[in-house]
């Protein structure tokens, strides 16, 4: 099976377009073995946050491979309540506590509300120190993009947003490339929607190159420039989701998928109202601190 492929940021570092997500999953030892199983898998890019609770047993699952550290991506992302400039410095360096790491490869703003400027201010700043290689935002639509971006001394790395053949953000995705911001997605599965699933066009594409219809979206996204780490506990899935590497979709059928954008919404819309006090409410990440 060919390696997974690295794309280049637009600040020259490279990051592997294939990672392993680990949303959800609980910190009880599930995350430890889930991380454990995708790296000895071959997966060389994890991606974590503060909010999700877990950041400890990714780093202990790093350590614990044996695999040299400049081998794996590893990215966290700053909770909206640490945003206050000091807030953020702090919570820089207890992500790097718990994840037992010198350095982050990527820190994201997770949800791009209150004081977003103060903390990418601290973000940068931590970046020049050698804590953090990459830095970038999350959740960011045109509108949110438009209010904050542009007042930043540094251009983001990367935009994590919710992606897939139903919600291809093709307004978004214009004002990244132009500012050659790579997407990375989350429910690149479009979180297992039946519907996309039962696609008849992505079915057929399965049957043609012997894939299932994950693969198929998951080799569309790559194809489209686009970072996924789909998430799985299922040791049999988590190596499966990466076997995408040995065959490519035609320019004619990469047309055909894109066609199946809905031009809608996704299923969480951050310009939406309430979003930012629902969020700022959903829990405390320093509750067990």
């Amino acid at each position: 099976m060919t390696d997974i492929t690295n794309f280049k940021l637009n600040d020259g570092t490279e990051i592997p377009s294939f990672g392993f997500g680990t949303f959800q999953i609980p910190a009880d030892g599930s995350t430890y073995k889930a991380v454990s199983d995708a790296l000895k898998l071959g997966y060389r890019h994890i991606d974590t946050a503060v909010a999700y609770f877990n950041e400890q047993e990714v780093g202990k699952a790093i350590k614990d491979s044996g695999i040299p550290r400049d081998q794996i991506w590893v990215t966290s992302k700053l909770w909206l309540q640490d945003f206050a400039y000091e807030d953020a410095k702090k919570a820089i360096d207890t992500s790097l506590q718990k994840l037992g790491l010198d350095y982050m490869d990527l820190y994201l703003i997770h949800q791009p509300y209150g004081k977003v400027d103060e903390a990418w201010k601290a973000m940068e700043e931590a970046k020049a120190a050698g804590k953090i290689r990459s830095i970038g935002v999350s959740n960011m639509t045109p509108k949110i993009w438009n209010k904050w971006v542009p007042n930043f001394a540094t251009m983001p790395s990367v935009n994590q947003i919710e992606y897939n053949p139903y919600f291809q953000q093709k307004e978004l995705r214009k004002i990244m490339a132009d500012a050659h911001v790579t997407l990375e997605a989350w429910a690149p599965l479009g979180q297992g929607s039946k519907d996309l699933f039962a696609e008849p066009l992505l079915n057929d594409l399965a049957k043609k190159y012997g894939k299932d219809v994950g693969q198929i979206i998951l080799r569309f996204e790559h194809q489209e420039g686009v970072i996924v780490f789909p998430k799985s506990v299922h040791e049999a899935r988590i190596k499966s989701n990466k076997e995408i590497f040995d065959f490519a979709l035609t320019s004619d059928e990469m047309d055909a998928i894109r066609a199946l954008d809905r031009n809608g919404k996704g299923m969480h819309n951050p310009d939406d109202d309430g979003v930012e006090e629902m969020l700022l409410n959903a829990f405390d990440v320093h509750a067990n601190d």
